[in-house]
């Protein structure tokens, strides 16, 4: 005989922390985002219903559409994220490399100002031996 498990459906305050979770974000960053405490958040990831207006301001925080949330289900993420996987050539190497590219452009900034100080100090020089002829 064969047996089924049934699933509750989720919440939509689990749903809101799934997502959450899975956008890598921490109950405070939502929280700021909301103008909200962190245990705010978490009471939110407990509620079973939210208020429209709310739920719009939470997808958005979240950056995602509000149908995307409420319609939010585990199972669909992992189809599409194992299809996706399947068919493309992401490589360990590639995302670190797309990693540190995203995450350094402090270097690329620091870089720019100095040549800019550099530029500006040759300006300078150039301005005070004009003065001194």
């Amino acid at each position: 005989m064969e047996t089924s498990t049934f699933t509750k459906p989720l919440t939509i305050g689990k749903k809101i922390e799934r997502v959450r979770n899975l956008r890598g974000m921490t109950q405070d960053e939502v929280g700021t985002g909301l103008g909200i405490s962190k245990q705010a958040v978490s009471k939110l990831e407990q509620s079973e219903s939210i208020e429209d207006d709310r739920l719009e301001q939470i997808a958005k925080v979240l950056g995602v559409t509000k149908d995307g949330l409420v319609n939010f289900n585990e199972e669909r993420v992992l189809n599409i994220s194992t299809n996706f996987n399947e068919g493309c050539n992401v490589t360990a190497q590639s995302i670190y490399t797309f990693v540190e590219n995203v995450n350094n452009p402090i270097e690329k900034i620091i870089e720019l100002y100095e040549n800019l100080l550099k530029t500006e100090r040759e300006k300078v020089e150039i301005l005070l031996k004009k003065n001194q002829s």
